[in-house]
């Protein structure tokens, strides 16, 4: 009688172990933050020696020239904008795929972090002109220059698009379980106090409450537990 040959088992039937996610992203998230938060009020304590004359222009702009303030400025920005990015898109991909279908949370999310990388990329842009002005300080005009440096000291300080992102996150970990609950209240907090920096006209604190939900963000995502299945 004929038997069938039925094909042979592999030796080893146990369902393969699930595959974590990359989160370099994520980690690259903390470093923006951090590089931005840590960076930024650095590079502001090199203006101290100039501070006395803030009422003089051609004395402030003179007291700043060789200070290197400018390039360390320069060199913060430029670090944080390229991390900042990668968090950015990493975490548009990541809660789209947590979220439902057609949720604005991604988007919303990556649209805050973009924010803020509109106002690194303007306030560290200026520094072309600045660069060059301060170094041959005589040659400029010193009240062309201050109104400059001001604005220089202002742009890459407004996180506040940060708000929108961790508010976006607070609601789809409220919502939808797309992150963890804990993380979402966190974000919430977070949100509620960058909305208060901005309803006041100290907007450029918010460079404090968003650089610390970047940093918190980033270890969260890369090592926290999944929000759905609770695998670490």
């Amino acid at each position: 009688m004929y038997s069938p040959t039925l094909p042979e088992q592999p030796a080893d039937s146990r369902p393969l172990a699930p595959v974590r996610q990359p989160r370099a992203w994520a980690l690259t998230g903390t470093v923006g933050g951090l590089v931005g938060l840590v960076g930024i009020f650095a590079t502001a304590t090199l203006t101290a020696p100039a501070e006395q004359f803030r009422g003089d222009n051609a004395q402030y702009v003179a007291a700043l020239a060789g200070t290197g303030y400018v390039w360390a400025h320069q060199v913060v920005t430029v670090v944080a904008i390229v991390c900042l990015a990668i968090f950015a898109a990493g975490l548009r991909r990541y809660l789209g795929a947590q979220e439902p279908a057609g949720s604005l949370v991604p988007m919303l999310a990556a649209t805050g972090v973009g924010l803020v990388l509109v106002g690194l990329l303007i306030g560290g842009g200026i520094s072309t002109e600045l660069f060059f002005s301060l170094g041959s300080a005589e040659e400029y005009d010193p009240d062309v220059i201050a109104p400059q440096l001001t604005i220089f000291a202002t742009m890459a300080w407004l996180w506040g698009g940060i708000g929108l992102t961790a508010g976006a996150v607070a609601v789809g970990g409220l919502r939808h379980g797309s992150v963890s609950r804990w993380f979402a209240v966190f974000s919430a907090v977070i949100a509620l106090l960058v909305a208060a920096t901005q309803l006041a006209p100290v907007q450029y604190i918010a460079l404090v409450p968003g650089g610390i939900w970047v940093v918190v963000a980033g270890l969260a995502l890369a090592f926290g537990q999944h929000p759905q299945t609770g695998r670490s």
